[in-house]
């Protein structure tokens, strides 16, 4: 049982209120960067619920607090302790966020998302579904999983799935963090706001919905990176296999092609195979509903891989930065290995949506 003092700490986690016709979801874990627990998923999903049969609530905003960012992802700490030791937690946790990501997605009403600063991972989750997707110049969006031996869930394979050429496998695999010129290109955002008008913009919702109020605040971003790439990029990510996606990307004679190879060859190699695989079988899945369901199998699979544990001892735990992957090539990853993550979870343990 929870002391009344975890209850009210949950309880601060995740505010609520309204703003005269907007209802306001403000994450609220500062020091880490408004990182989702379980029990922020729960509450969130409550509030939506209500506010979508609310004839008073025309339209949801969603932020973080703090100057870092909206929501550095998921309680991955938690998530590591928990596969350690063998738990259930984890998957209890995904459940109930992956039916969150779902709700955001067939939201009745336009549903704003600041994605300002950090925006990564479970991040991603609770804001690129939306209908009203916001970034700034000090956006940084990512879906980082397989640096952590992990796979990108939350919805992110059907996202990236949906970008267009290599786009979304060149930030599913690399995990690179974009900016937001990048993100408007891939289809992760919808608008640019300068980060100094995000007050403004905020106060206008309250009296007016947003489709009137964004033209008054949006403007141009600063030129991205990956437009002028597109050649090497959906090329190289249009690869049948990992391994000759990296020889593809070696072979460019590009620095920023070496750099993306590099930095997939620092990946967990399982991780990579899987993520390369669920993209495709995404994009050949269709409905977000039907990819949540493939990636609650995978993320639960993964939960018996050593290199989810080992990824974020590695990255957060001890942060030394030196993960040891098992196996520790790309050659040595089997399609046996592969396809252990998409096998069913068994009667009762999958994931169904509507």
């Amino acid at each position: 049982m929870k002391t009344e003092d975890a209850k009210a700490e949950d309880a601060n986690t995740v505010l609520f209120h309204t703003d005269g016709r907007t209802g306001v979801i403000t994450l609220n874990r500062p020091r880490a960067i408004n990182a989702l627990t379980h029990p922020m998923v729960l509450r969130i999903d409550a509030a939506l619920a209500a506010w979508a049969a609310d004839p008073a609530v025309d339209q949801v905003l969603i932020r973080g607090a703090g100057e870092r960012g909206l929501c550095a992802g998921g309680d991955i700490r938690a998530i590591h302790d928990d596969a350690k030791a063998g738990g259930t937690a984890s998957a209890d946790f995904w459940r109930d966020e992956y039916r969150l990501n779902a709700r955001i997605a067939r939201y009745p009403k336009p549903y704003v998302a600041l994605m300002d600063g950090i925006t990564m991972g479970g991040g991603v989750g609770v804001s690129a579904h939306g209908s009203v997707r916001i970034v700034t110049e000090r956006s940084r969006v990512a879906m980082p999983e397989t640096g952590i031996g992990f796979v990108p869930d939350v919805g992110g394979t059907h996202l990236l799935g949906r970008a267009p050429g290599g786009l979304g496998t060149h930030l599913a695999l690399t995990g690179a963090a974009v900016g937001a010129a990048d993100a408007l290109l891939c289809g992760l955002a919808d608008h640019f706001v300068p980060a100094d008008r995000l007050p403004e913009l905020t106060a206008a919702l309250a009296d007016a919905p947003a489709h009137e109020v964004l033209p008054r605040h949006a403007a141009a971003p600063a030129p991205g990176e990956l437009a002028d790439r597109r050649g090497w990029i959906d090329h190289c990510y249009a690869a049948d296999t990992v391994e000759e996606i990296v020889e593809r990307l070696l072979g460019q004679g590009e620095a920023a092609a070496k750099e993306a190879a590099e930095a997939i060859l620092a990946k967990s190699p399982t991780a990579l195979k899987v993520t390369l695989a669920a993209l495709r079988r995404a994009a050949a899945l269709g409905t977000l509903e039907q990819v949540l369901g493939q990636e609650f199998r995978v993320s639960c699979n993964a939960l018996t891989s050593p290199d989810l544990v080992e990824g974020i001892r590695a990255q957060v735990v001890d942060k030394d930065r030196d993960p040891h992957w098992s196996p520790a090539t790309l050659a040595e990853v089997s399609g046996a290995d592969v396809e252990r993550f998409f096998a069913p979870l068994g009667e009762g343990r999958e994931l169904r949506l509507p």
